[in-house]
């Protein structure tokens, strides 16, 4: 028999709306870049896939296709995804 999912409890302090929108991570010094999906946004974070996360450090900025820039910490992490939390918007 199939057992029902369990539904993880939200504790993200502002939900996430589904998004598919492209992005780039820049590393600090500017001198490497990945890009990057931005699969998931809030005013206060997202999920981001990648090819891979092993080269992306706790802390880089995030640059999305529209100019917009957010400088992010990881929060989570995955072999493709990670969940970050933009800084900025903490500070305002």
């Amino acid at each position: 028999m199939n057992q029902p999912a369990v539904t993880q409890p939200e504790r993200r302090r502002q939900p996430r709306l589904r998004a598919l929108k492209a992005g780039r991570a820049i590393l600090p010094g500017g001198h490497s870049t990945f890009d990057c999906m931005i699969r998931n946004i809030s005013p206060v974070g997202a999920k981001v896939t990648f090819e891979s996360t092993a080269d992306i450090p706790p802390q880089f900025r995030l640059r999305f296709d529209d100019g917009t820039i957010h400088d992010c910490a990881v929060k989570w992490r995955s072999e493709r995804e990670m969940g970050v939390e933009f800084l900025d918007a903490l500070a305002s």
